[in-house]
Parts: structure tokens; C-alpha cells; sequence
């Protein structure tokens, strides 16, 4: 039998300690914490009441902290007792704040303690910090999980999505400014790290704009219309785009455009699969080149191909490739652990009249490629 975990109401005054044991509570409780680990966390309960009054915006604000404080020394308590103890009541919002605060204070009182408290008796209690920590993190992942699912929550991702792709763009930009010394010089060493920069903001940007994608049902056209377009223009735009992350990694990126450049299509789409392709490559190369090909099976049709020469895709993984929220073990090849850009890329494939196809060996590389119909225009 589990044992629960009471509400604690403080007491009030600044210097008086918490009592952690209501009548329920002793009764539930088959055990009590020895005397110094017991005092140990009533004195920085009450030392993160009073910090939490001072910090409070409101009195509203100031009792729900009071109530989390309370809520996480009480499932403190209970879980160093017992590791399997469970809270009755969800925790309360300011709960994350609440423990953070707590933890500080015990630290500090357990530094103070010197020799009245063990090391094992120290270790037990940031054990049932730790596990008080989980059960909050799993509430709180729970109570998101139901937010997606109700009503708005794709919008919610959406919002969500948009909110980091904002500042990442600006990232992104100042990083790419300063990298090309167009704010002064920079040594080496700076320009590598400048370069990661660059890299893990693009990456964070590629997940935010895969998010929004997939919430809107990843198949939406970003030209609403067949437009005339450049292709070597797209082509260079994707190259311009991940050029630093093939620097960083020693790596080249070739371009072979189609004889016939001007063509009528949704270059918005084709952009996206290009440089969602592309991206991938660079990721699972390690040596060598990436190659973005346009050839002409007809007048009309031309065929898109990204090819790389990194470890190939493992047999075991091409049934799932295109699976979007795919599990995977870490190395897998994926754009991310939710697998989203490959589900999104056959998506727009699709929707402009085309199937994206891989071809993968471990000697050769991987090679992902799709043909359209794209009529020629003289000019634009």
C-alpha cells in the first residue's frame, strides 16, 4: 500500500517551523525522518516561506506559494520516508518555483548541519527531492498532453512553433552577420563557435517550422498558385542557407541546375523539400559532399535529387522512414526524434504532383529524389 501525502498548512510568524506531521499524516506514515533530517527541512520550509512572501506580486500570489511550499515539503517528507509514496492531489501550479526554492534552503540548512546530519541521510533526502521533482514534471506533462488534445490545441502549436522560430531567425542572422566579419574581424576560434551557433539555432528552426507544418496537416502549399520561378535561384537560396553548416563540418555542397531554368510551379514547397533534404545530408555526413541535382527527363519534368555521401540508412530503418512520431534509438536516421521533416517532405512531394523515392547503401551514400511537372517559361 502506497502512502499518501497530506496538505500542510504553515504557521504563521517568521522564525517558526512548519509542522510536517497532521494526524493523518503520522497515521499514514509507518516511519518518521530522523530528528536533524526532520528539523533540516522544517527550517527551510519556513526559510522558503519567507522568501516566497517577499518575492509574492500579490496576495493572492503570495498565498498560492505559501500552499506549493507547504504541498512540496509535505511530498518531500513523504518520499523520504517511503521512495513509493504518491501525492493525492495534483500539484499545485507554482509548484516547479516551489520546489526550486525549497531545494535552495535545504542545501543551505544541510550545509549548516555539519555532523548532525549523515551523508546517507543527506543523500536520502535530494533522493526524495528528486523523485518530488519527477512526479511534478509528469503532472505537468500530463496537463500539456491534455491541453494538445482539447479544443485550440493545434493552434497552440502552432503558437508555440512560431514563438521560437521569431527570435531563432534573429539568431540566426546576427550569427551568419557576425561569422562573415561584417561587424569586424574575427579570429578563428570565433568563427568556429559562431558557426555552432549558427548550426544548433538552424536546427532548432528546422524542428519549430516541421511543428507548424505538421499541425496544419503538413501538405499545405506555401504558393497558393503556380508561380514562374528560377530554379538556380532555389538552388542557391538552400545553398546560401546551410553553407555554414557544411563549413563547420569541412564539407562541400554542389549544384547541378537544369538546362531550361525558368520554369512555372510552387517554389515555396519545392525550397522547403530542398532544403529539408539537403539539411538532412549534411546531418549524416561526415565526409565528402552533398550534391543537389536537377535534371531533364522531358521538356517539362525535371527530377530533384539530393545525394550524400554519409553512412547510408540502416536496412531496419526504411520501413518507418517516412513515419512521422516514430520511436527511434539514438544514431537513427531521423531529422529529429520525432521524425516530422521526412513525413513532411513526402507530404509536399505530394501535393505538387510527385513521390519522393530513396535509394541507400553504406558505400554510396543515401540519394533521396522526386520528379514534377514543371512547364518551361521564357522568362519571368
Amino acid at each position: 500500500m502506497t502512502n499518501s501525502i497530506s496538505s500542510v498548512q504553515p504557521q504563521e510568524g517568521d522564525d517558526a517551523p512548519v509542522n510536517l506531521e497532521s494526524s493523518e499524516a503520522s497515521n499514514a506514515l509507518p516511519n518518521s525522518l530522523p530528528s536533524a533530517l526532520g528539523d533540516a527541512l522544517a527550517h527551510a520550509t519556513a526559510r522558503a516561506l519567507r522568501e516566497i512572501a517577499m518575492a509574492a506580486q500579490s496576495a493572492h500570489h503570495d498565498a498560492d506559494l505559501r500552499d506549493s511550499i507547504a504541498w512540496v515539503s509535505d511530498a518531500v517528507r513523504a518520499a523520504a520516508i517511503d521512495g513509493s509514496a504518491e501525492p493525492r492531489t495534483h500539484p499545485p501550479a507554482p509548484a516547479p518555483l516551489a520546489l526550486a526554492t525549497l531545494r535552495a534552503c535545504l542545501l543551505s540548512e544541510l550545509g549548516a548541519a555539519n555532523s548532525d546530519v549523515s551523508a546517507a541521510d543527506v543523500l536520502r533526502l535530494l533522493g526524495a527531492v528528486e523523485r518530488v521533482h519527477q512526479i511534478i514534471e509528469h503532472d505537468d506533462a500530463h496537463r500539456f498532453s491534455a491541453r494538445l488534445a482539447g479544443p485550440g490545441g493545434l493552434e497552440l502549436l502552432v503558437e508555440v512553433g512560431h514563438d521560437l522560430r521569431s527570435p531563432l531567425a534573429s539568431i540566426l542572422f546576427l550569427a551568419e552577420t557576425l561569422r562573415r566579419g561584417q561587424s569586424g574581424d574575427v579570429n578563428a576560434v570565433q568563427e568556429r563557435q559562431l558557426g555552432l551557433i549558427y548550426s544548433a539555432a538552424f536546427g532548432l528552426s528546422t524542428v519549430a517550422s516541421d511543428v507548424i507544418a505538421f499541425a496544419r496537416g503538413g501538405d499545405r502549399l506555401i504558393d497558393p498558385k503556380p508561380e514562374a520561378f528560377s530554379v538556380l535561384a532555389s538552388l542557391r537560396s538552400v545553398h546560401d542557407i546551410v553553407l555554414p553548416l557544411a563549413e563547420e563540418k569541412g564539407l562541400t555542397v554542389r549544384l547541378t541546375p537544369p538546362d531550361a531554368d525558368f520554369r512555372v510551379g510552387h517554389p515555396g514547397a519545392l525550397n522547403r523539400v530542398l532544403l529539408n533534404l539537403t539539411t538532412n545530408a549534411l546531418k549524416f555526413t561526415s565526409s565528402g559532399h552533398v550534391e543537389i541535382t536537377v535534371k531533364s527527363p522531358s521538356r517539362s519534368r525535371l527530377e530533384f535529387s539530393v545525394r550524400d555521401t554519409g553512412r547510408g540508412i540502416p536496412p531496419q530503418v526504411m520501413s518507418s522512414l517516412f513515419d512521422p512520431f516514430r520511436r527511434r534509438d539514438p544514431g537513427d536516421y531521423a531529422f529529429s526524434s520525432a521524425g516530422l521533416g521526412l513525413s513532411i517532405c513526402r507530404k509536399l512531394v505530394a501535393a505538387m504532383g510527385g513521390t519522393l523515392g530513396v535509394e541507400t547503401s553504406e558505400t554510396n551514400g543515401t540519394r533521396f529524389f522526386f520528379e514534377l511537372e514543371l512547364p518551361v517559361v521564357t522568362r519571368l
